[in-house]
């Protein structure tokens, strides 16, 4: 590696983290958008439900490109990995939280 090279990753690693900043604002702002949906507004149960889940799907893709920077991966192969395990993990946790409570009660 060149040292032009290792000053710009030096420059990236250290720099103030923005990219971070504004994942963490975006993410804020689905959460507290979500929640005056659901307590704010008067819509119908499905109506606030479907406006509920596809706010959590944008920001659990926010989460993916932002945290888990899924765009850094030194080929696509990379990011279609990251993409993937990251819609494994959201099917595991939902389909292991309904089954639970399918249970349950």
């Amino acid at each position: 590696m060149s040292e032009n090279q290792s000053h710009t990753v030096k420059r990236q690693r250290y720099g103030f983290p923005w990219k971070q900043v504004i994942g963490l604002f975006l993410s804020l702002a689905l959460t507290f958008l979500a929640l005056w949906i659901a307590i704010g507004l008067s819509l119908p149960v499905n109506a606030t439900l479907t406006i509920i889940v596809g706010l959590a799907i944008f920001q659990a893709f926010i989460q993916l490109f932002m945290f888990m920077h899924v765009t850094e991966g030194t080929e696509p192969v990379h990011q279609l990995l990251g993409i993937l395990f990251g819609l494994f993990v959201t099917f595991a946790v939902v389909a292991g939280t309904l089954w639970i409570l399918a249970y349950a009660l």
